[in-house]
């Protein structure tokens, strides 16, 4: 029985080369394409595909909040994402909204067809270290070590933090000084446990304190 595969990507010429590409295996069949998430979504209704090949960066509707969409209305349909980025914040923030897998763009045609099968029997196909975090961090919680609680502010600055924006861009959103910035987010990086910003953003990520806009 063939895999009934739903293409969802922005730009037109990747799109086509993607089901081009596809459709030279016997086991694939495209059911569909669509350019943008709310077009993602209204073709999952109509052609009740089994897996939905989704770019992350999209317009009116960006990959997070259509893989949301999609397990809302059909939550037996597989999501696979292909996208360009390779920061592991992307990667959290997506197995946290319910796709059952994440690839990037440079993976190899038998690659890409590999990751197919295998989410739609069921697997899981992230990267090894999501695995291994989210087990180190199921343990901590299971033994009791809970991160230290932020306050309303460490809560903004570390929004604006997983923005990217920088101490100074900070601290002029919000009307405080740079030392004041400085502050937060050395008690941030205390509280969650980490060494750096990026550390915090993908913990804040895991944990839903913060999503990705």
């Amino acid at each position: 029985m063939k895999t009934r595969v739903l293409v969802a990507d922005d730009h037109d010429l990747v799109r086509e080369g993607i089901c081009k590409l596809l459709e030279l295996y016997d086991n694939i069949e495209i059911v569909g394409e669509a350019g943008d998430g709310i077009e993602t979504v209204n073709k999952v209704r109509e052609l009740s595909p089994d897996l939905v090949l989704l770019d992350l960066n999209m317009p009116r509707m960006d990959g997070i909040t259509t893989i949301g969409r999609i397990k809302e209305i059909a939550p037996d349909v597989k999501i696979l994402v292909l996208t360009i980025h390779d920061g592991e914040e992307y990667v959290y923030e997506v197995a946290k909204a319910g796709a059952e897998g994440y690839v990037q763009k440079d993976i190899k045609p038998e690659e890409l067809k590999e990751a197919i099968e295998r989410v739609v029997k069921g697997e899981k196909v992230f990267p090894s270290f999501v695995e291994e975090e989210f087990c180190k961090e199921c343990c901590e919680e299971n033994n009791g070590n809970q991160f230290e609680e932020l306050s309303a502010r460490e809560r903004e600055v570390l929004e604006l933090l997983a923005k990217g924006m920088s101490n100074r861009s900070i601290a002029e959103t919000l009307y405080i000084s740079d030392k004041t910035v400085k502050n937060h987010v050395s008690n941030i990086l205390k509280k969650l446990a980490v060494d750096d910003r990026t550390q915090a953003v993908i913990v804040s990520l895991k944990r839903g304190l913060v999503k990705l806009s």
